[in-house]
């Protein structure tokens, strides 16, 4: 008996039978859970490697600087094999829009790339546009490759990504490409990239990014190739294969630990006129079964699709769906098909969080009524108990993350679109840690990166004048949720549209087990007599050089009663300016005394215990 290398890294065992005939048995395909992680990885670091092309290539500020993009791989099977860091709404769709390439393309080729950003088969909303390259390997299909980005312009009816008043996508007015082939043996169909160009505002904007987008697919198609040739085509089938079960194992251990129980969570949606004029309540159905490994949220319960773009679309609101719940979970699961096999999402459809009915409105279909499901799923979690689920993350979609345009007077005049990501956004709470200062809103997960004040402005004539932290806007808690920011900003000289969502408002994030909810949100104009009035719910503001927009997100919810927080972290908050003093004494009890000589802090140790003592006695 012998062990043999082979030329692919593996090991053969021979041996010899009783008439000396050589037999050898091969372990080829056989992967131990070292190889598993190694390939695992590998693959990683090629959604990596898209994720890093685009963002160092990419035209426009949503994408280069916010890093409004994600990207995936999905398998031959139309799976998600995994992703690499970003927004869940990009990602959990991209299984559903190469189920769309695949249905209209049944003799895909090498070389072929798809445009697809149609919210009836499988988009988040038809500002987020994906490109979609078939990967192919001696002959056969084996990946598609999804690089989504949210476009600053897509044609719409106006300059902005956001059409909440669009009853439907006639209304809505955006380019939809329901898996359409951009390119063919490798190069542009330029039909095609005529009438993007034709139609778009930013025409040259918009086809940077697409370049920076086949770019990166095109890249990851070489690393596929170089993994499949160095594997070996059955072997990387198994390594899928076994990848997404040990993904579901792991998913359905973690879900194994959780109580079981059914929890129903609602929420509301602040009105927005004239096209919400009652706001929404929304509705959630967890149902958690640990002895089967799986968790079922049902989202079946809830209005009819609304005339208006604020629609999820099926890709969304199934992701929205999940994202609550793992957000709950350990934060070691892998993000791919095997891990969502545990957690069933009902929806139904013609409803306005679950699957949309042409031509439906799906425009605002990422944020508003998302923002809603993600923070009442994990919220929920807090009804199984102290040390479970998280409070309410910020959900105000206001002036600071609205879309800018107008004329650069710096260009000849040329038309200019951005949308802006400047607003913090309190994160909420768990029963470990406070909120995170910059969430933005809960179904970017934490993952969208703030704009450059610096880069924004040599981008745009726009000038920022303030961003600051407001005091006493988190919501109070044994862990507080993140406060809130104020960005002030306005043209430099040409008038500008700002266009902006609101929310946060009546229904600000709600604080969980005794947390205090938030304070509201505001979005407000400032005139060039320093004069402020209050702005309405979604609308487009026209500002003229000297006016300002002011935007103050709601910041996140407090998960526990403020009474048993860590006293030093009551003092440390004061300190940062995120609590006042006065707060810090009649909602925390923590009183202090001022140093004569330094004028620093201290705790008063005996006052604050009595004081203490006597708020506990009253809950």
């Amino acid at each position: 008996m012998r062990i043999r290398l082979t030329k692919s890294g593996n090991y053969v065992l021979e041996e010899k039978n009783h008439n000396n005939i050589d037999t050898t048995v091969s372990s080829d395909l056989e992967i131990d859970s070292v190889q598993l992680s190694v390939m695992s990885n590998r693959i990683d670091a090629i959604t990596r490697e898209m994720a890093i092309t685009v963002l160092r290539s990419a035209r426009s500020s949503v994408i280069a600087q916010s890093r409004d993009v994600s990207t995936s791989i999905v398998t031959q099977d139309n799976q998600i094999l995994a992703s690499a860091e970003g927004l869940p709404a990009h990602i959990f769709g991209a299984n559903l829009q190469a189920e769309a390439m695949c249905k209209y393309h049944p003799d895909l080729k090498e070389g072929e790339a798809f445009l697809h950003n149609d919210p009836y088969e499988g988009n988040s909303h038809a500002a987020d546009v994906s490109v979609l390259v078939p990967v192919f390997f001696e002959n056969e299909h084996m990946f598609t490759l999804s690089v989504k980005g949210h476009q600053a312009d897509i044609g719409n009816a106006l300059p902005t990504t956001y059409m909440p008043h669009a009853k439907d996508v006639y209304e809505e007015g955006a380019l939809i490409f329901p898996a359409v082939k951009v390119q063919e043996n490798y190069k542009d169909i330029e039909d095609i990239i005529r009438m993007c160009k034709r139609r778009i505002r930013v025409p040259e904007q918009w086809y940077g990014d697409y370049l920076s987008q086949v770019g990166a697919a095109r890249v990851a198609e070489i690393r596929l190739k170089e993994f499949l040739k160095k594997y070996g085509k059955d072997k990387v089938k198994k390594f899928v294969k076994e990848w997404l079960d040990y993904s579901e194992r792991r998913c359905r251990n973690a879900i194994k630990k959780l109580p079981a129980g059914v929890i129903n969570a609602k929420g509301k949606h602040d009105p927005l006129q004239p096209f919400l004029p009652d706001g929404i309540e929304l509705n959630m159905k967890i149902e958690i079964k640990p002895d089967e490994g799986i968790i079922e949220t049902d989202l079946t319960e809830n209005e009819d699709c609304l005339d208006t773009g604020l629609n999820l679309t099926e890709s969304t609101a199934t992701c929205y769906g999940l994202q609550g719940v793992f957000n709950c979970l350990s934060n070691d699961i892998p993000t791919n098909t095997g891990s969502f096999r545990c957690v069933k999402v009902k929806l139904r459809k013609g409803c306005c969080v679950g699957i949309p009915t042409f031509p439906n409105s799906c425009s605002v279909g990422t944020t508003n009524l998302g923002d809603v499901l993600v923070n009442i799923g994990q919220s929920a979690f807090t009804q199984l108990g102290y040390g479970f689920g998280l409070s309410q993350g910020n959900v105000c979609f206001g002036g600071a993350m609205g879309v800018i345009s107008g004329e650069d007077w710096r260009n000849d005049n040329s038309q200019y679109i951005n949308q802006l990501y400047i607003q913090g956004g309190g994160g909420p709470a768990s029963s470990r840690s406070d909120g995170m200062i910059n969430l933005l809103i809960p179904v970017g997960a934490g993952l969208l990166y703030r704009d450059s004040v610096e880069v924004l402005e040599q981008r745009f004539p726009i000038y920022i004048k303030s961003i600051s932290i407001i005091q006493d806007s988190c919501g109070h808690g044994t862990y507080r949720g993140g406060p809130a920011t104020e960005v002030v900003f306005g043209p430099r000289k040409n008038k500008m549209t700002v266009s902006l969502l609101g929310g946060g408002k009546l229904y600000p994030p709600q604080g969980v087990l005794g947390g205090f909810d938030s304070k509201p949100s505001y979005n407000g104009i400032i005139y060039e007599d320093d004069t402020n009035e209050e702005l309405g719910d979604a609308m487009m503001v026209e500002l003229k050089p000297g006016q300002f927009i002011c935007s103050i997100d709601s910041g996140g919810s407090g998960y526990g009663h403020p009474v048993y927080r860590d006293e030093n972290r009551v003092m440390n908050d004061v300190i940062e300016g995120y609590i006042s003093v006065s707060e810090a004494e009649t909602i925390y009890g923590v009183l202090f005394e001022k140093n004569k000589k330094d004028g620093n802090l201290s705790i008063q140790e005996n006052d604050t215990r009595k004081k203490r003592r006597e708020m506990i006695d009253k809950l």
